[in-house]
């Protein structure tokens, strides 16, 4: 994969992330039916998800730590 679908990976995976979060963050009403979607656990899923395009984000534009290699 390339720099520019890793890009577009990684900001739609954070995009999810935040609207994940948004939607965990809502009190659930007293009256409606129960929420069957797991907010939180897909928030954490796409977090990770975005961390690991990060790091192949990266190794794609061969970043280092500035360590002598």
């Amino acid at each position: 994969m390339t720099v520019l679908p890793t890009a577009a990976l990684a900001i739609l995976a954070l995009a999810l992330a935040v609207f994940c979060g948004w939607r965990g963050a809502v009190k659930p009403k007293a009256l409606a039916a129960p929420r069957l979607v797991p907010w939180r656990v897909l928030m954490l899923a796409s977090f990770a998800a975005m961390l690991f395009l990060l790091v192949h984000l990266a190794s794609l534009l061969h970043l280092r730590d500035g360590a002598p290699t």
